[in-house]
């Protein structure tokens, strides 16, 4: 299995997507946007992850290189890949796929509860995990669901919380990949978002890591479903040979 992924900034990084592959010893790169480094060949990875990062979709004179990368999640859904995309990566799949991404009404930062709809807690990618999860968030914006795309989740706070296209594009607007390091990372770098609101938790309950071992689980079994579910393809399209 080989995994490659986009960074958008240094200090937010894969977290656990790291520490599952190499248990897994499966192949990992990625690509430094913020350091200009190059994008790779297609045919170089099996499963493509987008994380997240500080920036909007919509900046592009201010980080230029994301017009470039646009055009690269673009053409690697349009060869057939299986992409993930998180919080920023999911809105930038949404926006390649012709959807909005606009300002959410409240930002979302902290532990808070999505639900599954009955399409995702019955499809496979979701398989062993719990229809209501708690997760980490950190985020401003949100997207309307792509056309010929079906929601996965939601919430009080965000109605659109991911969703799936062809079976085989995810967006989370959530981080499941979430690590205490991970964690740690934004609340150091972006301690300024954490203003008095409805939907944003103190330093202190985020800190608390209340939830970090049931998100680490659940996002292990998720990771594994969707290998299993690219290796299926894989195996068929061998047989077909």
């Amino acid at each position: 299995m080989k995994i490659h992924y986009l960074q958008h900034i240094e200090f937010e990084n894969a977290a656990n997507i790291e520490s599952w592959a190499n248990s897994n010893n499966y192949s990992l790169s990625s690509t430094a946007l913020y350091k200009n480094e190059k994008l790779p060949e297609l045919n170089s990875f099996d499963l493509l992850i987008i994380l997240g990062g500080t920036m909007n979709i919509y900046e592009e004179d201010s980080f230029p290189w994301l017009k470039e990368e646009k055009v690269f999640i673009k053409n690697a859904i349009e060869k057939g890949k299986f992409v993930l995309g998180i919080c920023l990566g999911a809105q930038l799949l949404a926006d390649v796929l012709g959807a909005k991404v606009y300002k959410n009404k409240h930002k979302e930062i902290g532990w808070y509860n999505v639900n599954l709809t009955d399409y995702a807690a019955n499809s496979e990618f979701f398989k062993g995990i719990p229809k209501t999860l708690e997760v980490f968030q950190w985020h401003g914006d949100t997207f309307d669901i792509p056309e010929n795309s079906i929601k996965l989740a939601e919430n009080e706070i965000c109605k659109n919380q991911a969703f799936i296209y062809k079976n085989r594009v995810i967006g989370l607007q959530f981080h499941l990949e979430a690590s205490r390091s991970f964690i740690d990372n934004l609340l150091k770098n972006c301690s300024c978002e954490l203003v008095k609101s409805d939907y944003i938790q103190s330093y202190e309950d985020i800190a608390g890591y209340k939830k970090l071992n049931d998100l680490e689980t659940n996002f292990d079994k998720f990771l594994n479903n969707l290998v299993l579910l690219i290796n299926r393809e894989k195996n068929n399209v061998f047989c077909k040979n």
